[in-house]
C-alpha cells in the first residue's frame, strides 16, 4: 500500500507561499507559509499535519491493542502537542494527551499498559526514529 501527498512552493522562505494536497483530497491545495509555520498565519503547516497523522494512527493502534486483548474501546481523544527546538532545527519530542472513557473490565493499570504499548508500535512513532515521545493518559 502507498499514500501520496503534495507539496507546492513558490517564492523565498518568508514571503513565499505553497499549497500541500493529498491522495484523499482531504487537503486540496491547502495554503502554508512561513507565517502558519512559524507566526499566526491562516492555513497549515508541517508539524501541525505531523501531530495530526501520529495523533490519529496512536489512538487507531490503542483501539486495536484493546480490540487483541478483547475489549472494545469507547471514545478516545488525543491531542498530539509537537515541540520544535528552532537552535537545533528539529523535533524535540511530541506529547501525547490521551482521554479515554472507561472500558468495562479494564483497571486503569491495564488500559495504561496498552496505551504505552500503542504508543511504541503505532507506525507513526516508530517513523518518528529517536525523537522523544511522551504519554499522558486520563482514564475513567
Amino acid at each position: 500500500m502507498k499514500r501520496t501527498a503534495n507539496a507546492h512552493w513558490n517564492g523565498n522562505l518568508k514571503e513565499g507561499k505553497g499549497n500541500i494536497s493529498t491522495q484523499s483530497t482531504v487537503l486540496s491545495q491547502t495554503q502554508y507559509s512561513f507565517n502558519t509555520r512559524f507566526a499566526d498565519g491562516v492555513g497549515t503547516n508541517p508539524e501541525e499535519l505531523l501531530g495530526a497523522a501520529h495523533a490519529g494512527c496512536f489512538t487507531m493502534a490503542v483501539s486495536a491493542a484493546l480490540a487483541q486483548s478483547g475489549f472494545t474501546a469507547g471514545d478516545l481523544d488525543t491531542k498530539a502537542i509537537v515541540e520544535l527546538d528552532m537552535v537545533a532545527l528539529k523535533i524535540a519530542g511530541i506529547k501525547l494527551e490521551l482521554k479515554a472513557a472507561k472500558i468495562e473490565g479494564v483497571s486503569e493499570e491495564q488500559f495504561l499498559t496498552i496505551a504505552n504499548g500503542a504508543k511504541e508500535n503505532c507506525l507513526i512513532s516508530k517513523a518518528l526514529g529517536g525523537t522523544p515521545i511522551s504519554l499522558e493518559v486520563i482514564y475513567g
